[in-house]
């Protein structure tokens, strides 16, 4: 009784903070907007990997501009304003995390088709886990300042994909290093670097999100 009674006290403070010092920007908005647009991004680069022959990925680099110049416009008012709806640095490492789980699917693209690595089943199920966790963070960002509880049912699903990454990484290493060509290993491996890499950030992401939410709630 006395912990609900903190938290609606806690939370009528900061209403009043609020009313007195409103909130000049959309930082949830904001937010909402890029985990959408990496989402696009990732569901792209599962689309690129399924084409036969590979092309030159222009468009997941043309996305992920996009995205770094929304990212670098929310960081100027992050910078410039008095108050935000959560934490601040976590504000900044959300936008951060998410970021870099575009930028690795996208340098994932670029390296296949510069090293000339074509598509296999570890590539294509950890970019799918990748899409299926990138689901998750975006439906969980969009309701994050309503839906706290929401927010907190679908952690586990993210993680869920997060794990499902770790797995075929290691397993498809393993099965790398029995390889009889050491140079389409060693091509193969850096792609497998890569997915790692976006899984990771995943997993930060997430863990970002987790404690805003608690923080929060």
């Amino acid at each position: 009784m006395e912990q609900e009674s903190g938290k609606k006290l806690t939370g009528r403070i900061q209403g009043l903070f609020r009313s007195i010092f409103p909130l000049e920007h959309d930082f949830y908005g904001m937010l909402s907007w890029q985990a959408k647009k990496t989402l696009e991004g990732v569901g792209a680069f599962v689309d690129w990997l399924q084409k036969e022959p590979q092309t030159d990925p222009v468009r997941l680099e043309e996305m992920e501009d996009a995205v770094d110049n929304l990212r670098y416009a929310m960081e100027e008012r992050l910078i410039d304003a008095f108050s935000t709806p959560f934490d601040r640095q976590d504000i900044y490492s959300l936008s951060r995390q998410m970021d870099y789980i575009l930028n690795y699917a996208k340098d994932c693209a670029r390296e296949m088709y510069a090293f000339g690595v074509t598509p296999d089943e570890p590539i294509l199920a950890m970019a799918r886990s990748l899409l299926r966790g990138t689901e998750r963070v975006t439906s969980m960002v969009q309701v994050m300042g309503t839906d706290q509880r929401r927010v907190r049912q679908t952690i586990p699903e993210a993680r869920a994909a997060i794990r499902e990454i770790e797995d075929t990484y290691v397993h498809a290493m393993a099965d790398l290093f029995a390889a009889d060509d050491a140079m389409a290993a060693l091509r193969r491996r850096e792609i497998y670097y890569r997915l790692r890499d976006a899984g990771r950030a995943l997993r930060a992401t997430v863990d970002i999100l987790h404690k805003a939410v608690v923080a929060i709630s």
